[in-house]
C-alpha cells in the first residue's frame, strides 16, 4: 500500500509557513516562522536557555543560536551568560517581544481556523491525536541516535 502521509505533512508545512508569514506581515509583525517558534516558547516560559529552546521547538541548537543572534540584533531578545553556569546562555524577551504576543496569538488563531476549516471538533481531536503519535514515534527514534554508543574495545 502506497502511503503519502509524510509527503502531505511536508507540503502542509511549506504552505502553512508561507501563509502564516504573510498573515504576520499583514498584521505588522515583522518576524519569520523560526523566530515565531522561539517567541512562542518564551511567551510560555521566560527566560530559557538555548538548549531548552532547542528541545521545545525541535530546532537544532546551532539553528536556535543563529536565529537568536538575529533576534538579539533586532532588539527582540536579550542574551546573557548564566551566572550559575558560565557555559549556558540565557535568552529573555524584551518589552518589544512581549508587546507582540497578543497580535501573534490573533494571527495564530486565524491560522488554526484556516487549518481546520470543514473539520468537526471530533475530527480535529482525532487528527491531532494521530499527529501526536507520529511526533512521539519520531522523537523517540531521534533520541536513539543521540545516545552515546557503547565502547566494546
Amino acid at each position: 500500500m502506497e502511503t503519502k502521509g509524510g509527503f502531505y505533512i511536508t507540503q502542509i508545512k511549506q504552505l502553512q509557513e508561507r501563509i502564516f508569514e504573510r498573515l504576520l506581515a499583514e498584521n505588522g509583525i515583522e518576524i519569520s516562522g523560526g523566530q515565531g517558534r522561539i517567541l512562542f516558547v518564551l511567551w510560555k516560559d521566560n527566560p530559557l536557555t538555548i538548549g531548552e529552546i532547542s528541545v521545545r521547538t525541535s530546532l537544532a541548537k546551532n539553528t536556535v543560536s543563529v536565529v537568536v543572534d538575529g533576534m538579539v540584533h533586532k532588539g527582540i531578545l536579550t542574551r546573557q551568560t548564566n551566572p550559575r553556569n558560565r557555559r549556558q546562555t540565557i535568552i529573555s524577551l524584551t518589552a518589544y517581544a512581549k508587546s507582540l504576543q497578543t497580535k501573534y496569538e490573533t494571527v495564530s488563531q486565524q491560522m488554526n481556523t484556516l487549518f481546520y476549516q470543514g473539520f468537526t471538533p471530533e475530527e480535529q481531536m482525532t487528527f491531532e491525536s494521530f499527529l501526536a503519535r507520529i511526533l512521539k514515534t519520531l522523537t523517540k527514534e531521534e533520541q536513539t541516535y543521540k545516545k552515546p554508543k557503547e565502547d566494546h574495545t
